[in-house]
């Protein structure tokens, strides 16, 4: 069978056609080396051939090999592929996919020429639909196998448009590409637009490119991040090896429209400072709020984790007095900032961390919000919060694997799960936002 530019060829897709996959570097497939640890079964020393069972949370696909479970990328469940090992342990191989033999007839041709070398998206060969029925199905595979929970008969599902909805983009920069990570890699992939991305992004991709290409361009920046309303957009120096000039943001403003200097004022509702943290999904902003505030009701309420106020600003519309907790020192001005604008002066903000605005807490408030970082509540929070026993929980939870492991620990304490929604804010992607309502 050909090959393209050392490349990984999917056939069997009838009048679909082929589609390739290039291999994670660019070195040609057969002149790739890896170290391969000593682990006391038999190493794979050449290509195989495995039968997809099913998806699984991180984007890949799960099947077997000689009692070994094997983890490829870019698969659909049923799909007969050839794959290499990359890296073996016991029991566990991680497999780059070399071809699809059998396709699957939900197979579809990506919406994005990079997809398969670039690593930001994992299931563009995948109907949106099916995409989330499977992130479904993952997320109650995850409560079961970790949580031992058993998932809710009914799990509400939002979605919006799946191309042109991130808001925000972390661009990084080597050897005059700009780009994303590729697949499994720390190395670069040049870029000249993201299909995923907000047409701002993709102006800003734009222009940033062309003054790559410039004698101005600083050599040493090797990120950047770019974060827009589609009115302004706000450009951010993540990593550098030594500080940039005030005369290149200029420069930037003179090539990004709608460039601001400092914190972006989104929907003229949350002032968004530099180093703040706001929801990636411009479609659905709106929608997860009101998913994770439906039905909330009471006296008070204590808002963790609460950022500059996204959540925070439409329970002091419900509540009579307002608690929001947030540990970075910028994100709490912008959320005093957001909250006095909106006339919202029952909305206290407290800059702490939550564990340790919660260990101090004297009695419980009516209901509490929390949108913690991937590393999820943990054990210490979650005991607090049985402790202290609020009538109503709600978690919106990046990752389901430590939801789970929260999930459980909230259920042994006398919790019960009242409702869940999955909330896709990151099509194309393995990536899943969950919201559970908890009641007692």
């Amino acid at each position: 069978m050909a090959t393209n530019r050392g490349g990984t060829l999917v056939s069997g897709l009838g009048r679909k056609g082929r589609i390739w996959y290039p291999p994670p570097t660019h070195f040609p497939a057969p002149f790739r080396v890896y170290m391969v640890r000593v682990t006391g079964v038999n190493r794979i020393t050449g290509n195989f051939e495995i039968r997809v069972e099913k998806l699984v949370y991180g984007g890949d696909g799960l099947a077997r090999l000689d009692g070994r479970v094997v983890f490829a990328p870019f698969v659909l469940p049923g799909e007969r592929i050839r794959a290499a090992a990359e890296h073996e342990k016991p029991g566990l191989v991680r497999a780059r996919t070399l071809e699809v033999l059998e396709a699957s007839p939900e197979r579809v041709n990506a919406g994005c020429e990079y997809f398969g070398r670039c690593g930001g998206c994992h299931y563009q060969h995948a109907p949106y639909v099916y995409q989330l029925a499977a992130k479904r199905a993952i997320l109650e595979e995850e409560l079961r196998r970790l949580g031992k929970t058993a998932p809710p008969q009914q799990i509400e599902v939002v979605s919006a448009d799946p191309w042109s909805y991130r808001n925000r983009a972390q661009l990084h920069i080597e050897d005059k590409r700009l780009g994303y990570h590729e697949a499994r890699s720390r190395r670069v992939w040049g870029v000249d637009h993201c299909p995923i991305g907000s047409p701002s992004i993709n102006l800003a991709i734009g222009a940033l490119n062309q003054m790559m290409r410039e004698g101005r361009w600083p050599r040493f920046v090797r990120t950047l991040e770019v974060f827009t309303d589609e009115r302004q957009t706000q450009l951010n120096v993540l990593e550098t090896e030594r500080p940039v000039a005030r005369r290149f943001f200029d420069w930037c403003a003179e090539r990004i429209p709608g460039l601001v200097e400092g914190a972006l004022d989104y929907r003229d509702e949350f002032r968004v400072s530099s180093n703040s943290f706001f929801q990636v999904n411009r479609f659905l902003l709106d929608r997860l709020v009101e998913t994770a505030t439906r039905g909330a009701e009471g006296e008070t309420a204590l808002d963790l984790y609460a950022g500059v106020g996204l959540f925070s600003l439409r329970l002091a519309r419900r509540f009579r007095a307002v608690t929001a907790v947030e540990s970075g020192g910028g994100a709490v001005r912008d959320l005093r900032f957001n909250a006095e604008r909106a006339g919202l002066s029952h909305l206290r903000a407290e800059q702490a961390s939550a564990e340790a605005f919660l260990e101090k807490l004297p009695s419980a408030p009516d209901f509490v919000l929390m949108d913690p970082p991937r590393a999820g509540l943990g054990k210490t929070m979650v005991a607090r919060l049985c402790h202290l026993q609020p009538p109503s929980l709600v978690i919106v939870a990046c990752d389901p694997a430590t939801l789970s492991r929260d999930l459980a620990g909230l259920i042994a304490g006398g919790y019960h799960i009242a409702r869940m929604a999955l909330v896709d804010l990151f099509p194309q992607t393995f990536h899943l936002e969950t919201v559970v309502r908890l009641e007692r």
